[in-house]
């Protein structure tokens, strides 16, 4: 230990063996000083991690969604009655939904729809009398071949242009008879806010709804008959329009006669349907003419 005094190093004792300054002072000092010097540190308290506040939102909207949806094919009259400007955003999701399964299920079957159109042309009874048996023994054997065969793969078809172009021309078109309906039911004098009527609306759509995730399900199972519940979701639209409009009370009585209103709204629809049908229409001819030009697919053949 050296003295702090004189500098001089000795090896132990109390009082330096040079100038006698007394040395246990010096220890008691620097063994303060280390003691001061090592702090342990403190280890910050564990505070768990909360929830993502949109993740925490995302769960909320959808057990209201899935509640609402499953009363509202329970009891589809009651639960749109019931309907109110609170259940906007549940009735805007089910109107999504309704726009998207549509181009989702025609991407997903549009193979099987080829298929059974194909087969229905051929029991024509023109050209069902004039085929062989071998001709329709070599048809089956190249509809199994189609079948099994990833098509999309080979002419390219892209599902994000076809579903998410398709899906908004066809919310568009729901949008716009929604907004007709709303016109309808303004001229017969029923008194009621737009976000109410779209709520009353969406809510009457559950069923339609259902209808086409049922055919989007069974045309990912590769089942033909998914096409049934996707004409039927569509027509539907056709008793949605009735419903929402019978469903409120009107204010006044000068006002237009539903059965006019609803014509009215009929009317919109047909047009709403041509627009949709030709818009469909425009990407299976483009799909065709791939097919043609594609020399994989002529190899199949």
């Amino acid at each position: 230990m050296n003295c702090s005094n004189c500098g001089h190093f000795n090896d132990g004792g109390k009082f330096c063996v040079k100038c006698g300054h007394k040395l246990q002072e010096e220890a008691a000092a620097s063994q303060a000083a280390a003691a001061s010097e090592y702090q342990p540190q403190s280890q910050p308290a564990y505070t768990p991690q909360q929830p993502n506040q949109r993740v925490r939102q995302a769960k909320k909207v959808s057990k209201s969604f899935f509640s609402y949806f499953a009363e509202g094919i329970k009891n589809p009259t009651a639960t749109a009655q019931a309907a109110g400007e609170t259940q906007f955003v549940n009735a805007l999701i089910t109107v999504i939904l309704y726009a998207l399964s549509i181009p989702i299920m025609l991407y997903v079957g549009w193979k099987l729809l080829l298929i059974q159109f194909v087969r229905s042309m051929f029991k024509l009874p023109i050209i069902s009398e004039e085929l062989a048996p071998s001709d329709m023994e070599d048809f089956n054997t190249g509809v199994d071949l189609i079948k099994a065969t990833d098509i999309n793969s080979i002419i390219h078809f892209n599902f994000t242009d076809f579903v998410f172009k398709q899906g908004i021309f066809i919310f568009i078109g729901l949008a716009v008879i929604i907004g007709a309906t709303y016109v309808a039911a303004k001229f017969g004098k029923v008194d009621v806010s737009f976000k109410e009527f779209f709520s009353r609306f969406g809510t009457f759509m559950i069923v339609p709804t259902a209808l086409l995730l049922i055919g989007l399900v069974l045309a990912f199972l590769h089942v033909e008959y998914f096409s049934y519940f996707m004409n039927f979701g569509l027509l539907s639209i056709f008793l949605v329009v009735p419903f929402t409009i019978a469903s409120f009370k009107p204010s006044g009585t000068n006002g237009l006669d539903r059965i006019y209103s609803t014509l009215i709204v009929y009317v919109v629809i047909t047009i709403v349907l041509t627009f949709i049908a030709n818009g469909l229409g425009e990407e299976a001819k483009t799909i065709i003419t791939r097919m043609g030009n594609s020399s994989e697919l002529n190899d199949l053949f």
